[in-house]
């Protein structure tokens, strides 16, 4: 199971809707829980991460993979026996202790997106990863 940390509100309906649309789709291990906090509670969120959990946060400053890519190193960290969590950032970033945490800090695109939707595109991208890794055509290389 992929948990995905996000700072602020849950999803405002449109979001929920459509990543449940994906979200119906994942398997085991690729499945996700989200966990909803306070944005002055997500670096706490992210510091009390197990040191065996790999944490990946989301933050614009980070390296741009391809979907590829995010499908070898999540199917990596879910075979391995790791809790993946992704750590969608707050408005503001995240400290350094949290940045340090992490361990690999991922950019969805130069561009700066709401957190609304950075949660849509988060959850197509597992569902991407999920279908990568089980070699199903739903993504074009």
């Amino acid at each position: 199971m992929i948990k995905i940390i996000a700072g602020g509100k849950k999803n405002v309906g449109w979001v929920a809707e459509a990543c449940a649309e994906y979200e119906k789709r994942l398997r085991k291990p690729f499945d996700v829980l989200w966990q909803f906090v306070d944005e002055d509670k997500l670096e706490a969120a992210i510091l009390k991460c197990d040191a065996r959990d790999l944490v990946i946060l989301l933050d614009e400053r980070g390296e741009i993979w391809d979907s590829p890519n995010l499908s070898k190193r999540l199917s990596a960290g879910l075979t391995s026996g790791a809790k993946v969590v992704l750590v969608i950032g707050g408005a503001y970033g995240v400290s350094e202790a949290a940045r340090e945490r992490a361990n690999s800090i991922w950019s969805l695109s130069r561009l700066v997106f709401p957190h609304q939707i950075c949660r849509l595109l988060v959850t197509e991208q597992i569902y991407r990863a999920q279908e990568i890794y089980v070699g199903r055509p739903y993504h074009h290389a």
